[in-house]
């Protein structure tokens, strides 16, 4: 259904737009030529088309979550810690941020 001139008039004025009539005009022919695309692609038959989140098939290659490097020990946990300014037993100790 095309829009016509007094209703992108009152569309403009509901958001508050100053708009002449040429412009106005000019967006009615716009608006309708949107509306036209929209029809157009609710007419195409989309039955048995599986919604997609993503117009590509995309997929994150993500590595795995597993530890990569280690020391002697096993364990490289002292030794990020022994620069931090407090820790304890294994914990970083951190100032009261929450009262």
């Amino acid at each position: 259904m095309p829009l016509t001139l007094p209703e992108v008039e009152r569309i403009a004025q509901l958001a508050r737009l100053e708009i002449g009539k040429e412009e106005a005009e000019i967006a009615r022919r716009q608006l309708n030529d949107i509306l036209g695309l929209i029809e157009a692609m609710q007419a195409v038959d989309t039955a048995g088309i599986e919604p997609m989140s993503h117009a590509v098939d995309v997929v994150q290659r993500l590595r795995a979550d597993a530890v990569t490097h280690r020391d002697a020990d096993g364990k490289l946990r002292d030794l990020y810690q022994a620069g931090a300014p407090e820790a304890e037993a294994g914990l970083y100790l951190v100032p009261r941020v929450v009262e």
